[in-house]
């Protein structure tokens, strides 16, 4: 595939950590992704929707709204899509097993591929020790992050007026100290760990915003990535094999496009769009 690729049909396609709701979601560019790609298994990996965070201050640009509806109307075509919540979206754990404007609400799920292999997906908070046993550490690492990308913001503010490219800081953050390598490294070890324990060709998970596929003694670890920086997603080809896209390399984007495109939806928001939006996450939920 090249920058100015055609409609791309995969078998499956993997997305999570979206965080709708936020600022810091690139509606925007999911919406193209979504507009040029279909699939007959779509899996939404957790955290499609940031409730922490709609919980302390309300946020949705009609951009968040269109990304919902542009995942119900492929469910309604008849693309099997499937939602596992996240520790974001965990309001939504209370209607798993459930089926709602043809979305599947599931705790977790396997998937065959079609050369054969079994995959276990689930979103990965479960296995993450601060969510699990310190969720006010994990509500203050959320805060943390918040405020690198608002750091983060004002930074590259300053880059595009001396005409530099786009550089994340949180992103340099997490992949540079120390704690961040290892908590990474320890959070992979233990998924892969979880689908050997059930004798499972692999795993398919989210959380830590880090795109990965690799083989790690013989489990295929997929980490799906986020739609706040990396803008990621794992897919499956017919024949079985997956795949990270990294979309915004593919279109040629640039997260200073994403800004302001941002800034235009959030200023036109009304109460009919509200009205729509409530309306369409009730049916995604």
């Amino acid at each position: 595939m090249n920058a100015l690729m055609d409609f791309q049909h995969y078998r499956s396609i993997w997305i999570s950590d979206v965080h709708l709701g936020t600022r810091g979601c690139k509606a925007e560019f999911l919406l193209d992704f979504l507009k040029h790609t279909e699939s007959d298994y779509l899996y939404l990996v957790g955290d499609m929707v940031d409730g922490w965070r709609l919980k302390r201050s309300w946020y949705w640009p009609q951009a968040h709204n269109d990304v919902v509806q542009k995942i119900l109307r492929k469910a309604r075509k008849g693309t099997n899509v499937v939602f596992i919540p996240g520790n974001h979206d965990e309001f939504a754990r209370d209607y798993t097993e459930h089926t709602f404007g043809d979305i599947e609400v599931r705790h977790e799920a396997i998937h065959e591929t079609a050369d054969g292999k079994r995959l276990l997906v689930l979103h990965g908070d479960t296995f993450d020790g601060v969510v699990r046993y310190a969720k006010w550490l994990a509500l203050l690492g959320d805060w943390a992050y918040t405020l690198a990308l608002k750091v983060n913001q004002w930074f590259n503010a300053l880059r595009r007026s001396l005409g530099l490219s786009y550089w994340s800081l949180s992103a340099y953050l997490k992949h540079k100290v120390k704690n961040a390598v290892q908590y990474m490294a320890k959070y992979e070890e233990t998924m892969a760990g979880e689908a050997r324990r059930r004798n499972i060709d692999g795993i398919v998970c989210g959380h830590i915003h880090n795109a990965e596929l690799r083989d790690m003694q013989g489990i295929t670890y997929a980490n799906t990535g986020d739609w706040v920086e990396s803008c990621t997603a794992l897919v499956e080809h017919m024949d079985g094999r997956l795949e990270i896209l990294h979309w915004m390399e593919l279109r040629q984007f640039s997260l200073f496009q994403a800004k302001e495109t941002e800034c235009v939806s959030s200023s036109s928001r009304t109460r009919g769009i509200l009205r729509s939006m409530a309306s369409s996450v009730r049916s995604l939920l």
